[in-house]
């Protein structure tokens, strides 16, 4: 994998940036109003739950309706998602709260990576499961067309994406170390070209990255070369990577351009 030292970081950021793009459009895909679709109401949903002389086994994830029939095994009465069945419980998907207090649809106080969590359990469901309709209620209306409550999901799930693209690019700037701590020596970091799971054609040296409201921990810096944000327009540099960057820190005692740091008790 080529390092993402000037261009290769624009070419990661385009990728992610990409990525963050055809998310956005599946997600305005699945939300958009459409004529095919039926509208159910809560209380006709829970017909659905595969039981003797019900009319079939549907469940709901966001507002939409999915018909699991295929996957009976798991959702029938008695099987182990069968809380699920012929209702919207869209946070117990979070959550793993599976008592009737944990299975409603209720997703307002969610983090932005549970959100994400949410949108990759619609992603499944839509690839395994055939569409049947849309839940009127919290997410919603009586026309079928989405309500701001699903308009926030929406947005949540949106920042995660980009957040997640965020972290993807720092981690590839500055890979996490290889770290082993012993009692006896306390704490060895060292970089290699596949620390913290990142292929590189660099090696690094460990520096202690802060960033606001979490403890500061040892990455990987390039020693070489642009900085990684450098403009491609603004070929000047020092030949020193990423190392002059403001939120890195050396550790004690070891030397500038070492690529294994001990750090004893």
């Amino acid at each position: 994998m080529p390092g993402l030292g000037g261009r290769g970081l624009w070419l990661g950021l385009a990728v992610a940036v990409a990525a963050a793009a055809a998310m956005a459009a599946r997600l305005m895909g699945w939300w958009s109003p459409r004529a095919d679709f039926r509208l159910f109401i809560p209380e006709e949903l829970a017909r659905y739950r595969g039981r003797p002389g019900d009319p079939g086994l549907y469940l709901a994830l966001l507002g939409r309706v999915y018909d699991v029939s295929s996957g009976r095994r798991h959702y029938e009465p008695g099987a182990h998602y069968s809380g699920f069945a012929g209702r919207d419980a869209s946070r117990a998907f979070v959550t793993g709260d599976y008592s009737e207090a944990g299975l409603v649809d209720d997703v307002s106080d969610l983090s932005f990576s549970e959100m994400l969590t949410l949108q990759n359990w619609l992603s499944f469901y839509e690839k395994n499961y055939k569409f049947m309709g849309r839940v009127i209620g919290r997410f919603y209306g009586e026309d079928g067309l989405p309500t701001p409550e699903l308009t926030q999901a929406e947005a949540m799930m949106t920042k995660g994406l980009e957040a997640n693209r965020q972290e993807l690019i720092e981690k590839q700037r500055f890979p996490p170390c290889n770290a082993e701590w012993s009692f006896i020596r306390g704490s060895r970091f060292w970089c290699s070209q596949q620390s913290g799971g990142v292929s590189r054609d660099w090696i690094g040296v460990p520096r202690k990255l802060f960033k606001p409201g979490v403890k500061p921990h040892c990455v990987c810096v390039r020693t070489t070369g642009p900085p990684s944000d450098q403009l491609p327009e603004n070929p000047t540099h020092r030949n020193r990577g990423d190392l002059d960057h403001p939120n890195l820190g050396e550790y004690p005692g070891c030397p500038p351009l070492a690529i294994t740091c001990s750090v004893p008790l």
